[in-house]
């Protein structure tokens, strides 16, 4: 089994983007991975910004029902890769569960990058198109990376317990 948090700020346009993006790249294995999104700063319960649905529904997924939610440290605990669209939400996530350190990693560094990922939040449709495309593009080149990092171990037990 594979698990992806994908985190941003509010929760509402780049995370969720991020989350529909790659249930539409790896929909014939869906069964085999655990996807969901959070935010560092987010307001429970608000729904995905508009555009963003916008943008999800024109290429095939539905994040309509889409509901914002903090970070915790359960979540963080819950999934195998942290993957954050900012270097401030990285480094926020580090401080506050440092347990989970090493499995948080900026969206950009699955390409072997280090940028930023624009939040489009009060922009016009062509910006959230744009920032979709970013993010499409980084899943797309880093999908064997994210499947290599989100691949949750199974507990080894010994054979030969006396």
């Amino acid at each position: 089994m594979n698990s992806v948090l994908f985190v941003c700020t509010a929760n509402m346009c780049r995370s969720p983007l991020a989350e529909g993006l790659l249930h539409l790249r790896i929909s014939d294995e869906a069964n085999d991975w655990r996807i969901a999104s959070a935010g560092t700063w987010a307001n429970d319960g608000a729904s995905a910004s508009s555009n963003s649905v916008i943008v999800l529904k024109d290429r095939g997924y539905d994040i309509s029902r889409h509901s914002s939610r903090t970070i915790t440290r359960a979540m963080v605990h819950n999934y195998q890769l942290v993957l954050v669209m900012e270097r401030g939400h990285k480094e926020a996530i580090r401080v506050e569960f440092p347990e989970a350190a090493g499995r948080v990693f900026m969206l950009s560094e699955m390409i072997n990058q280090n940028f930023s990922i624009p939040d489009p939040v009060g922009g016009p449709l062509v910006d959230y198109e744009t920032i979709a495309n970013e993010i499409d593009y980084i899943i797309d080149k880093g999908l064997d990376k994210i499947r290599q990092l989100s691949k949750e171990e199974e507990p080894v037990f010994p054979t030969n317990v006396e």
